[in-house]
């Protein structure tokens, strides 16, 4: 066309170059502002979609490295809970072992507790609890509370029956207002009854010393009663009389009956016979014959025994008697013969609960031992007496160590309560899962575990006796263990969740790096370029001004 402005080649030329070379300032100015040489699938699909590939997957990395964080701080708690969680149990074992010590050297005041459990009802013990369902009018189930005083003379007995409908508190408020054992008559000597707070009935004597029994003539009347661990003293109903129960004794010495003679030089004497003649113990009737077996805490040990020769009959002594026992192999106990009060003594080394004493009876017998306050002056006919005798004295420490072993134990569990993060509480039986890739089939799962009182199988403590004493004790000890194995097997798991969490920060640096590779551009080189394009630039605006030159030279014509 007319209008159209027509180049020379040479300047079309040098317009091109330009134009190309203002393209490459362009493109290496961008890769300088990003810091990329591919910054979209225009310039390099394969980098660009492999680089976007490995973006992702470390992005993937990187939400999990939050979870794997959270992890950590999860079981960082629960670590810390263990801790002290260690501290609690130990505290409770100590304070346990301390009443323990306590019990054993000191008299105290005896008391009887029933089970917590009883299985007649299957629930523990409460004021409010009927603990006789038996509708169908009076029930005649009943039991006994015997007090001795601590030279074994009897103060009082009752009989308390239960009656159908009967609470718990019904049957403390007949105990604590009975005037046989609770009146003017024994003052202070009496007893008092009360439910513990793990639901048990618990009778103590008012004074320092003195020996409670309580027995039945039938199971059914201690069943009720919810004092099933005192049927352990069990006796046959060919006994005439029987009947079953316990006794509570402080210290640790067991004493029978004052004998009821004494020798003619006016003190008594372990020569003296075990029968009923003139100056003599008075324990067995005439023509007796019975074997004897002790146990401890459980273990039976036949003491007297027809198989072994070593029966008892009225024309033994009572060293007889004390050489059995002594002689039997059982090291937890000693007997001897207190010349001025005329009782024969079992003595234990401090570590025994129970002791319970029967006499297996061989012919017909009437035994009156009396061994703490059990029977006396019973009649076996082919029989079997036995006498359970708990050591259940305490003292005012020993309450106040039982209040702090429990309390201890209340703040287990409100230590387990707390020990939560983010809703998951590993103490309490909740469990933790971390995920290590993108697809979370690589995993760990930290068990949890319930740390409560229950849980560590620390039940309510009970230091009536050195035997529950111990329980208390084995239980803080297993408890202990578990704990300790908890802590292990927890730290294992931190360690290799940290060692996880180092791995994947790895590979997120990894697969970034790789990413960079693909398309992140090299700064020095990219600069190197733009100064060589700014140069080309220059020359070509130079060259486009010398090529423009002929055409002046064509309008100086003019």
């Amino acid at each position: 066309m007319s209008g159209d402005i027509v180049l020379s080649s040479a300047l079309r030329s040098n317009l091109l170059s330009l134009q190309n070379t203002q393209r490459n300032i362009d493109t290496t100015q961008l890769r300088l502002a990003t810091g990329l040489k591919v910054n979209s699938a225009l310039d390099g699909p394969q980098n660009f979609f492999t680089a976007q590939s490995l973006n992702n997957r470390a992005s993937d990395f990187g939400r999990l490295l939050d979870g794997i964080s959270q992890s950590i701080r999860t079981i960082e708690t629960a670590n810390s809970a263990v801790t002290s969680l260690t501290t609690l149990v130990e505290q409770a074992e100590s304070i346990a072992l301390e009443a323990q010590t306590e019990l054993r050297s000191s008299a105290g005041f005896t008391r009887i507790r029933g089970d917590a459990d009883v299985e007649a009802l299957g629930t523990n013990l409460a004021d409010g609890t009927i603990i006789d369902a038996d509708d169908a009018g009076a029930d005649t189930d009943s039991f006994d509370i015997t007090i001795n005083d601590d030279n074994g003379t009897p103060v009082a007995t009752q009989t308390f029956e239960i009656d159908a409908g009967d609470t718990v508190s019904d049957i403390v408020a007949a105990i604590n207002g009975n005037g046989v054992i609770n009146g003017d008559t024994v003052g202070t000597a009496g007893v008092t009854a009360r439910v513990t707070s793990s639901g048990q009935i618990e009778i103590q004597a008012n004074e320092e010393g003195n020996v409670i029994r309580v027995e039945a003539s039938a199971a059914d009347g201690l069943t009720a009663a919810g004092f099933e661990r005192l049927g352990l003293g069990t006796v046959t109903t060919a006994e005439a009389g029987g009947a079953i129960g316990g006794t509570s004794i402080s210290g640790n010495t067991i004493t029978s009956n004052q004998l009821a003679n004494t020798a003619l030089s006016g003190v008594y004497e372990a020569s003296q016979l075990l029968g009923a003649g003139a100056n003599d113990a008075g324990f067995l009737s005439a023509g007796a014959d019975v074997d004897v077996a002790i146990t401890i805490d459980g273990e039976r040990t036949l003491v007297a025994s027809t198989a072994a020769g070593t029966e008892l009959t009225d024309t033994n002594s009572v060293q007889d008697l004390i050489d059995r026992i002594n002689n039997s192999g059982i090291s937890e106990i000693s007997a001897s013969f207190d010349t001025d009060s005329g009782q024969i003594e079992i003595q234990t080394d401090g570590t025994v609960g129970q002791v319970q004493i029967e006499y297996i009876d061989n012919a017909a017998t009437t035994t009156s031992f009396g061994f703490g306050a059990g029977a006396a002056d019973a009649a076996l006919a082919g029989g079997t007496l036995g006498e359970q005798i708990t050591f259940d004295g305490v003292t005012t420490n020993v309450d106040q160590l039982e209040e702090d072993y429990n309390n201890v134990r209340d703040q287990i569990d409100q230590l387990v309560e707390d020990a939560s993060y983010r809703g998951v509480n590993l103490l309490n039986g909740d469990n933790l899962t971390t995920f290590f890739n993108e697809d979370r089939s690589n995993q760990l799962t930290t068990d949890g575990t319930d740390f409560t009182a229950l849980g560590l199988g620390l039940a309510q403590g009970d230091f009536t006796n050195v035997d529950s004493i111990q329980d208390s004790i084995s239980e803080s000890l297993a408890a202990l263990e578990d704990v300790r194995r908890f802590g292990s097997s927890i730290a294992n798991d931190l360690a290799i969740i940290q060692v996880r969490e180092q791995f994947t920060e790895q590979t997120i640096n990894t697969l970034k790096a790789g990413a960079d590779d693909l398309t992140v551009a090299d700064q020095n080189e990219e600069g190197a370029n733009l100064l060589a394009l700014q140069t080309r630039q220059q020359l070509a605006v130079t060259s486009l001004s010398l090529a423009a030159q002929s055409q002046q030279s064509v309008l100086r014509l003019f």
